[in-house]
């Protein structure tokens, strides 16, 4: 007999990473669309219900759709993707919950906080007594709008982000012991006044492992649910840019004193991030990878880094590896991954492989200059997933990976793919920021390398002119911030 739900939870959401400093726009095509459970293994397949509620919860999927990190979201896009979410969610309503899938620092041409705007349309249609829970990345930003509005924000502990799933799973099981167990959930959130770029607060070392290591510990405590920190966004120039902490519970006093603990924590290691690898300029950063031993050496790419949203266009570091004398005679070797420039492969395409090449590299989103490039093509791959048709061309002991469509390089094996290999070459350059797990495992020694683009790690060279101001370190004069978290309860 098959047992009755009682409660239905609707699943939607639309979710990237957006620079307001990248010339990239993001469209509807852009975004990959799901309806149905794929993201979300620890449901039943079948039938989308919770296995430990004895199957009394039922999860719907609607939409959820997300996109590659990069420019700002075009208007027609995300009009576009909300009006479909929304009128899913009134054809399967009513629903006793929503869980919703984000990542959180979503930015879209003409508006401002756009999670929040989602939250608020959603709640128009569920009504104000539906628990709302949110898995959320840990680079996503929570608004005090965002935190009235969605009961249950939780958020990656990991950066890297090796928790991913781990999140989901962490969002749905509150939302369901909000429902089944009638819990009357109580939130503290307070904004720092703070900017970090995620390069700086990685979890593989200190504060940042530190700090978030004392998340399992206080969501244990009496009375709190969850504890999550926001590190934020750097690279939007938005009002709520800065990081946030918001911790969830059944009791004000426990949740209050929690996020004042980590509020206070993050706050005394304001100036202590730092970033997981030395950081170097460019030409400095591709001297030292060259007088040193170590094979793999990688070098990140870091100011048009397409996971933090760059527009993955530029070819600014491309000229200072072109420029350097040894890699110029081949004497050293060099691969450079990747930029996007659809006319540029198309040219490789008709030559072949072994066929030569004259290319201009670059700036097809920004108009930035090009760089000029005259080699020959060393490999092809046609209809890659993500990157669409592919090409790496040598020039001297310079390979340059070409794409189609804006592709991360996060894999060793994207690069073999190609007939490169690091171990083979005396650096190895990606679009990047810290080493993503595959290529840290690899790496036998790294630096990041400060190049300029959208996502530039000096952060005071951005014009910023809409940040929620003094913000540290943008204002090192700063006073001393008050730190009291916000008390919110959802209206019943």
């Amino acid at each position: 007999m098959t047992t009755p739900v009682t409660r239905r939870v609707a699943i939607c959401g639309i979710g990237t990473e957006s620079s307001t400093f990248s010339a990239h726009r993001t469209g509807y095509d852009d975004f990959i669309l799901w309806h149905d459970f794929s993201r979300y293994p620890f449901l039943c397949q079948d039938s989308g219900r919770w296995p430990e509620s004895g199957g009394r919860v039922e999860f719907v999927p609607i939409l959820v759709a997300r996109a590659l990190p990069g420019g700002q979201v075009t208007r027609e896009a995300y009009e576009r993707l909300e009006s479909e979410l929304l009128a899913g969610l009134w054809t399967a309503g009513p629903f006793d919950g929503v869980y919703l899938d984000l990542h959180g620092a979503m930015h879209v041409e003409g508006r401002d906080d756009a999670e929040a705007g989602l939250a608020a349309a959603i709640r128009d249609v569920v009504g104000p007594a539906a628990p709302i829970a949110a898995s959320m990345d840990l680079h996503g930003q929570v608004s005090r709008r965002f935190a009235e509005l969605v009961d249950l924000p939780t958020a990656y502990r990991t950066a890297p982000h090796v928790d991913v799933e781990e999140t989901r799973e962490r969002a749905c099981r509150l939302l369901v012991r909000a429902l089944t167990e009638d819990l009357d959930v109580v939130r503290s959130w307070v904004r720092l006044p703070l900017l970090l770029p995620g390069e700086r607060t990685s979890t593989r070392l200190d504060p940042a492992a530190a700090i978030y290591a004392r998340l399992p510990e206080i969501e244990r405590r009496p009375g709190v649910l969850d504890a999550s920190i926001w590190i934020g966004y750097a690279w939007a120039d938005a009002p709520r840019s800065s990081v946030n902490v918001l911790t969830t519970g059944t009791s004000p006093e426990a949740v209050t004193t929690a996020t004042t603990e980590l509020a206070e924590a993050l706050w005394r290691s304001r100036d202590d991030f730092a970033f997981a690898m030395p950081a170097l300029p460019p030409r400095a950063a591709i001297e030292q990878a060259l007088s040193l031993p170590q094979r793999p050496f990688f070098i990140s790419d870091s100011g048009d880094n397409p996971t933090a949203g760059g527009s993955g266009d530029a070819s600014f570091f491309l000229s200072d590896l072109l420029s350097t004398p040894a890699l110029t005679d081949g004497g050293k070797t060099a691969i450079w991954a990747s930029c996007v420039d659809p006319p540029a492969v198309a040219v490789c395409m008709t030559a072949g492989v072994g066929g030569e090449v004259t290319l201009q590299i670059g700036g097809v989103f920004s108009g930035d200059p090009p760089v000029p490039l005259k080699g020959t093509v060393h490999a092809v791959r046609r209809a890659d997933p993500v990157g669409g048709d592919l090409a790496a061309v040598r020039s001297g002991g310079v390979y340059a990976v070409l794409t189609t469509r804006r592709k991360p390089y996060h894999l060793v094996k994207d690069l073999t793919d190609l007939n490169l290999d690091p171990w083979q070459h005396d650096l190895t350059a990606i679009k990047i920021g810290y080493l993503e797990p595959d290529l840290h495992r690899a790496a036998a020694a790294s630096i990041l390398a400060l190049t300029p683009g959208g996502v530039s790690q000096d952060l005071t060279a951005l014009p910023y002119t809409r940040l929620t101001r003094p913000i540290h370190p943008l204002d090192p004069a700063m006073p001393a911030p008050g730190l009291t978290p916000t008390l919110l309860k959802r209206p019943t």
